[in-house]
């Protein structure tokens, strides 16, 4: 049986974050942007689509109910869907490239899209901190996109990062959560300021910390984390007159009384508690504990643990009001410091 030609404009990347229901959306309304669809063209059945693309029937409903709820898709009951009208109130298309999933990567994309609204269409792809896939998703990327928001870590291979991200159109472009030394052009970027940042935030804490002599940071060798942190963190330490340590892998550091800890990955978190645990040392007496990024967990842990975080809410909020004033400021997103009894 032969494909009805709409299928020719329909597609599912299947490396892609995007839920495949707005892929499916995205598709029908670039087919529209594009002249290929017309008003009162006829759409694919929902059998139809959930056997062409191997999804499920609700994956395809989900995706018609988006159409219908911007208004580009009607339905008459027994005969399907068409093609209500042409006049699109979404002209932005965004290419959104994070590094990775994580919780506070999640804060980050629902205020981005929350901002947003209605008025752009968004494929999401995630790299996982690898370079090479990195990459091939730039590269490989449609030119139809109006705007590329970029989140740029790696655990190795990034310095010629701005290499990748030059071949993109600098006014196009939206940088966010770390700048990229030699990116060219009038470009768009909401950034932390990861040493500045660390230094300012311990500042703050100076007073908890004076019960302390030794302040350690815990920053595995192999990491996407910006060195500028543990920079920061030393900079205060011969300011204000404390020992300090970089330690790559607390498993095998001896845990004293007198030291305060300084973590960026939740997995050494759970580490350095159990070894103080294990040495019978009180949290925020003997030993103190800051950990980079919050989370509601944190809140618990320890009767509350200290924490510097940026405001993910803010640059998600921050990167979408940038393209929708179609401004190329740079904009600084603050850290916050949390006080709790771990200190």
């Amino acid at each position: 049986m032969k494909k009805p030609p709409v299928f020719q404009y329909l597609f599912i990347d299947y490396l892609s974050a995007t839920p495949k229901y707005l892929q499916l959306a995205n598709c029908v309304v670039k087919a529209i942007d594009a002249g290929a669809l017309k008003e009162n063209d006829v759409l694919p059945s929902i059998n139809e689509l959930s056997f062409e693309f191997e999804i499920s029937r609700d994956t395809a409903e989900k995706g018609y109910k988006h159409l219908k709820k911007i208004g580009i898709l009607g339905s008459v009951p027994g005969k399907g869907y068409y093609i209500k009208t042409t006049a699109l109130n979404q002209p932005r298309k965004i290419f959104l490239l994070f590094n990775k999933l994580s919780a506070h990567k999640k804060i980050v994309y629902d205020s981005f899209v929350a901002a947003l609204g209605d008025t752009a269409t968004v494929d999401f792809y995630v790299y996982n901190n690898d370079f090479t896939l990195f990459k091939k998703l730039v590269t490989q990327s449609r030119q139809d996109y109006t705007h590329y928001v970029i989140i740029p870590h790696f655990i190795e291979g990034g310095e010629n990062a701005c290499d990748i991200i030059n071949t993109l159109p600098p006014e196009k472009l939206v940088l966010m959560d770390k700048l990229v030394k030699g990116v060219n052009g009038s470009y768009a970027a909401v950034y932390e300021r990861f040493g500045e940042d660390i230094y300012h935030a311990l500042e703050q804490a100076r007073e908890a910390l004076s019960k302390y002599h030794t302040i350690k940071i815990i920053f595995p060798e192999h990491t996407y984390y910006s060195r500028e942190i543990p920079d920061g963190v030393y900079r205060f330490c011969q300011q204000y007159a404390f020992n300090y340590k970089l330690v790559h892998d607390i498993a095998g550091e001896t845990i004293q009384s007198g030291e305060a800890y300084i973590n960026v990955m939740e997995n050494d978190l759970v580490t350095l508690i159990e070894k103080i645990l294990a040495g019978k040392l009180k949290v925020g007496k003997e030993v103190g504990v800051i950990s980079y990024n919050e989370t509601p967990l944190k809140k618990i842990i320890l009767d509350g643990i200290t924490t510097v975080s940026t405001d993910f809410t803010m640059m998600g909020e921050k990167a979408a009001a940038l393209i929708l004033e179609q401004s190329h400021e740079h904009v600084a997103i603050p850290f916050r410091l949390t006080m709790r009894s771990s200190l």
